[in-house]
C-alpha cells in the first residue's frame, strides 16, 4: 500500500506509523553502527550484543556506505547517469545518494523509497536538492513495484537510464517471496542503459560468526533477515552486464585510496556489485 502525501506530522499522529521503541530495529542499529543519533537504547543494546558475537559487523555498515558512494560517483561521473531510484533508503547519514550524485552532476534527480516510520520522520533531510536537480520521497514497500514506478515517474524519466539502488534491502525478502522475481520486475521497468546497484549480507563457511549474529537478530529484532551465499547474490544480476570486479565484498568494489583511511577490512560479509541492463 502506498501513501504519497505522508508528512512527519502524520507519522506522529497516526497509529499506522507509530514507532516501536520496545524492540530493536535494523535501520536504527545500522544508524548506531554508523555513528548516527537516530536510535534508541534498545537498538544500542542489541547492536552491542551483535558486535560481541561478531566484532567486525559494524564494518558492514561502513563498507556498504563507501560502496554506495563509489558506485554513485562512477555512475554519475563516468557513465552519465542522471537519475537514481534508491529503494530501502534507511536513515539519513553522511553521503546520501542525492548528496553524492549532485556533487558530481548538480542536475541529478533522486527518488528515495522506504516504508520505515522512523525513516519517514526524517524524510525532509532527504528532500534537499541543488536548484538544478530534484529529490522526492515515497512511503512504499519494496514489494509495491507498480506503485513505486508510478510515483517515481513524476520525478524520473523512465525513457532514460536509471540507477536502481537496492543496498541491504533484499535481505528482508524471504525465499518464499520470490526475491529474484521481485528484483527482475523492477529491472524490467527500466530502459536499456540503466544499472542495478545491489548489496546483500552473505553466509559463508569462512565467517561462521556472521550466521550466529544473524540468528541472534532474527530471534530478537525486526524485520527478519535472510542470508544468501555469494552465488545466490550473483543470481540477482542474471541477464545483466556485470561491471568489474563483479560480485565481491563491498570493501573490494573499486576501493579508493582515501576510503575510511583503511578502517574497513578487505573482506566483509556484505557483498555487492553494479551491473548494466543491455
Amino acid at each position: 500500500m502506498t501513501d504519497k502525501s505522508v508528512s512527519p506530522q502524520d507519522v506522529a499522529e497516526s497509529p499506522r506509523y507509530r514507532i516501536d521503541t520496545s524492540q530493536p530495529h535494523t535501520a536504527r542499529i545500522w544508524n548506531y553502527w554508523l555513528g548516527g543519533r537516530d536510535n534508541y537504547e534498545v537498538d544500542r543494546a542489541a547492536g552491542d550484543q551483535i558486535r560481541q558475537l561478531h566484532p567486525g559487523i559494524g564494518d558492514y555498515a561502513r563498507a556498504d556506505r563507501l560502496f554506495l558512494g563509489r558506485a554513485v560517483r562512477h555512475l554519475a561521473g563516468d557513465v552519465g547517469i542522471r537519475q537514481f531510484l534508491d529503494i530501502g533508503t534507511g536513515l539519513p547519514t553522511a553521503d546520501n545518494t542525492h548528496e553524492v550524485a549532485q556533487s558530481v552532476t548538480p542536475d541529478a534527480r533522486i527518488v528515495y523509497v522506504d516504508n520505515d516510520p522512523l525513516v519517514l520522520t526524517h524524510a525532509r533531510a532527504l528532500l534537499t536538492s541543488t536548484p538544478e536537480g530534484r529529490t522526492d520521497y515515497l512511503d512504499a514497500d519494496l514489494r509495491d513495484v507498480d506503485a513505486i514506478i508510478e510515483h517515481a515517474a513524476k520525478t524520473l524519466d523512465f525513457g532514460k537510464p536509471v540507477a536502481l539502488m537496492l543496498l541491504g534491502v533484499v535481505i528482508f525478502i524471504g525465499d518464499d517471496e520470490d526475491p529474484y522475481g521481485l528484483v527482475r520486475r523492477l529491472v524490467d521497468k527500466l530502459p536499456s542503459g540503466s544499472h542495478l546497484v545491489l548489496s546483500h549480507t552473505i553466509t559463508s563457511p569462512a565467517m561462521p560468526d556472521v550466521d550466529e549474529a544473524v540468528a541472534f537478530w532474527n530471534e530478537n529484532g525486526t524485520p527478519k533477515l535472510t542470508q544468501r551465499t555469494p552465488a545466490d547474490v550473483a543470481r540477482f544480476f542474471d541477464g545483466l552486464e556485470l561491471l568489474e570486479p563483479g560480485v565481491v565484498s563491498c570493501s573490494r568494489w573499486r576501493p579508493e585510496e582515501d576510503d575510511s583511511d583503511g578502517a574497513v577490512p578487505d573482506e566483509v560479509a556484505m557483498f555487492g556489485a553494479v551491473a548494466r541492463k543491455p
